[in-house]
């Protein structure tokens, strides 16, 4: 009897410890925001995937070039101890395509109404390769930097009409003065290293996305091979903050698979 007692327990503590392990090692979900935008954007996803049990970092993508902006993702990524999936929104897209390696512990990659570039494409260049983005006109003044780099933002006053027009009039004029701004070189940058190459991926955008043209997104996914690819009807560059729980259901999709 003691000993069918002291078996029983040590199955449950090795079951309690297998338990214990596959937590620890449930992915981490690193968000990488895009131009025009900060962590805040990802605010209503965050709450979805946390309450699901996954953790969340939210990464301050600092805008600058896809180089550096990269490596800041990677350091980002190599502190964590478990594996990671990395996803994109917009220009963050492309930061996660140059982050990303297959030897590392990024396990997936998530493009939200996000630009997968190829080795030697850059943002501005994926705009431009179908028609229907309607950005440049709605560019503000840039603010001049030092050698002649610029940064970017959005006139406030087209802000909603162009980058967020299924979100509510007030929530887009809070994200309107918010914005971050981009500069003209990241936008310009060539990819150097193409992630969705080697690593498995998703895509969501929506189908009334005014910066990217949806026919890009799909073209640069079907390139990708993407494992799912969602399409949300009448949303905006900002799908995120839209339609959270469709772009949570999709990282919750790339983060269980095999």
């Amino acid at each position: 009897m003691l000993r069918t007692i002291v078996g029983s327990a040590m199955l449950a503590t090795a079951l309690s410890a297998g338990a214990a392990f596959a937590a620890e090692t449930k992915p981490t979900i690193v968000l990488v925001h895009g131009a025009f935008a900060d962590g805040s954007s990802w605010n209503g996803v965050i709450a979805k995937l946390e309450k699901d049990g996954y953790k969340v970092v939210a990464a301050a993508n600092p805008l600058r070039s896809v180089k550096s902006d990269s490596a800041y993702v990677k350091r980002i990524v190599s502190r964590l101890g478990t594996p990671v999936v990395l996803v994109g929104h917009s220009y963050g897209g492309a930061v996660i395509s140059e982050a990303a390696t297959k030897d590392s512990k990024i396990k997936a990659l998530v493009y939200v109404s996000a630009f997968a570039p190829d080795i030697g494409e850059s943002s501005l260049a994926l705009t431009g390769k179908f028609p229907g983005s309607t950005l440049r006109p709605t560019l503000d003044t840039p603010v001049e930097l030092e050698n002649g780099v610029k940064d970017l933002y959005i006139q406030q006053a087209k802000f909603h009409k162009q980058f967020a027009a299924d979100v509510p009039e007030k929530a887009a004029l809070a994200m309107a003065a918010s914005q971050r701004p981009v500069t003209d070189v990241a936008l310009g940058e060539a990819a150097t290293n193409a992630g969705w190459k080697e690593i498995p991926s998703w895509s969501i955008y929506g189908s009334a996305d005014k910066n990217i043209p949806p026919e890009a997104m799909k073209w640069m996914a079907e390139r990708a091979n993407a494992k799912d690819t969602i399409v949300v009807k009448g949303a905006s560059h900002v799908v995120m903050v839209s339609h959270p729980d469709r772009v949570a259901k999709v990282i919750e999709e790339a983060a269980a698979a095999k």
